[in-house]
């Protein structure tokens, strides 16, 4: 029966001595190579500064890291990590949260508006939120070679059987939720960028971002129901709703605000 599913063995270690190279490690690092080569391309359509270029990666990348692991922190673990504070800064041990990394981003552009562009913040945020849906693409295919984020038991031909999942029993066939967010945010990441070069979308400063918040978060919401748990305050509330699903259901909201709200800039 195990032929009509994928078994899914791959190694979460590309290599392991002397040095320890993580799948996961290089594709969030192709996020980042990735999304920037986008942002250069627009940066040069609109004849934006190449120092506002490489001050915003840093910027993303700084506030992706920080809310990530402080999201996971409050989010999802704050029962270990309020007893084991020292073990905050483990960020090498794994444990970060895409609502977190999300919430660090919106900061950290805040304050990449106030000291570097002195633009309107929804100037850059329209922008980044093209490449960070493709990063998301990249963050959830490290998790499918990590063996983490995985689905429900399934008898779908499609399930795979997650060998190396730190799971009571890890050869029940489950859904791959990480391809399936992956496949969601590419669509995601095509719409953004087709509507990016339309016109009379992108003179709306707020409105790729408020759809980006709307597409990402609907669709995180949706894979939620054949994910597997990962704990957090899900329990607190009746459990008819997962952690990620309770998270994504303010960022959908704010995200038609602004869409809706959003004010033409004329050129």
């Amino acid at each position: 029966m195990d032929l009509l599913f994928v078994t899914w063995t791959v190694e979460p270690d590309i290599i392991s001595s002397p040095l320890t190279i993580r799948w996961y490690g290089v594709f969030f690092a192709g996020a980042f190579m990735t999304g920037y080569y986008i942002l250069k391309k627009f940066f040069k359509a609109e004849n934006a500064s190449e120092e506002w270029l490489d001050s915003v990666l840093l910027y993303v990348m700084v506030g992706t890291i920080l809310g990530a692991r402080l999201g996971h922190v409050f989010f999802y673990d704050w029962d270990y990590y309020s007893k084991n504070l020292g073990d905050i800064v483990k960020i090498w041990e794994g444990g970060l949260a895409s609502h977190g990394g999300g919430i660090g981003i919106i900061i950290a552009l805040w304050l990449y508006s106030k000291r570097v562009t002195k633009k309107p913040m929804f100037w850059i945020l329209d922008r980044v939120a093209v490449v960070t849906a493709l990063g998301a693409v990249f963050i959830r295919l490290g998790n499918l070679m990590n063996h983490e984020i995985i689905g429900v038991p399934t008898d779908k031909a499609w399930g795979f059987i997650f060998t190396k999942a730190h799971i009571i029993d890890p050869m029940i066939p489950r859904h791959p939720a990480q391809l399936y967010e992956s496949f969601c945010y590419l669509i995601t990441f095509g719409v953004l960028y087709f509507l990016f070069w339309n016109k009379q979308w992108s003179q709306f400063q707020g409105r790729i971002f408020g759809l980006f918040l709307i597409m990402l978060f609907s669709f995180r919401f949706i894979v939620e129901f054949v994910k597997n748990s990962q704990g957090g305050f899900e329990s607190s509330l009746g459990s008819a709703l997962s952690t990620g699903q309770w998270l994504s259901i303010p960022f959908v909201f704010i995200g038609l605000y602004f869409a809706i709200t959003a004010k033409e800039v004329k050129a």
